[in-house]
Order: structure tokens, then C-alpha cells, then sequence
């Protein structure tokens, strides 16, 4: 699919699961705050993320190695041992998606101001 034919506005563009994966909640910190840092395998993954299920950490992966952000190597010994890490373009999308927790962090206090500032407006 050319560049000028993507639509995430599009329901039916495929662009738009891409999208989804790396913007979850689970893909987001799998390729940001977890794999950026190295290889890791899948048990490393489920203790490191407080609260995902081993069910949606296999989806997610399993989504994430499709578009081509998670690279996943089985070795082939017993028990099987499968390391995950971030290929070139996980690499590349890893550090946009940091430019955006740099700026929650960064503003953070901004950020609580705002939504303080609306609770009290709905009260």
C-alpha cells in the first residue's frame, strides 16, 4: 500500500490496526518501556508488566510481530526458549513513541492542573 493511500481516518484502511497495536495500552509498553532495552524473553515480558494477562501479552506480540515491530526467535532446545526484540522499525516507532511519554512526564503538572481544573467545572 503506497504512502498516499494510508488512512488511519479510515476504518477499513489497514493502516488503522497498526496504529492500534502500537498505541495499546500492552503494545506500548512492550516495544517502549521493555523491549527498547533489550532482548527479553516471554516470562521476563509477563513479570515486567504489572497486570497483563498471558493471553493478551501472546495477542500482542503476536500483532506487534506482524507489523514487523517485534522480531520473535525460537531456539531449539527443551524446554523452548523464545527471545523478543524490536527490529529496525520497532526501533524507529519505539522513539516517537517516547518523544510522547517525555512530554506527559515533562508536563506532567500541567497535566494534573488541567484535570483538576475540569473535575472541579463538573461538580
Amino acid at each position: 500500500m503506497e504512502s498516499a493511500l494510508v488512512d488511519v481516518f479510515d476504518m477499513k484502511c489497514p493502516s488503522r490496526a497498526v496504529m492500534e497495536h502500537l498505541s495499546s495500552r500492552w503494545g506500548v509498553l512492550i516495544q517502549i518501556m521493555l523491549l527498547r532495552e533489550g532482548t527479553m524473553r516471554f516470562s521476563e515480558l509477563r513479570r515486567a508488566i504489572g497486570g497483563v494477562s498471558e493471553k493478551m501479552l501472546a495477542q500482542t506480540l503476536q500483532a506487534l510481530e506482524r507489523d514487523g515491530i517485534v522480531r520473535r526467535v525460537v531456539h531449539p532446545v527443551i524446554p523452548p526458549h523464545v527471545d523478543y526484540s524490536l527490529t529496525d522499525l520497532g526501533t524507529d516507532a519505539a522513539t516517537v513513541v517516547t518523544a510522547l511519554f517525555d512530554l506527559i512526564a515533562g508536563r506532567w503538572d500541567e497535566f494534573e492542573r488541567a484535570q483538576v481544573a475540569y473535575d472541579e467545572r463538573k461538580k
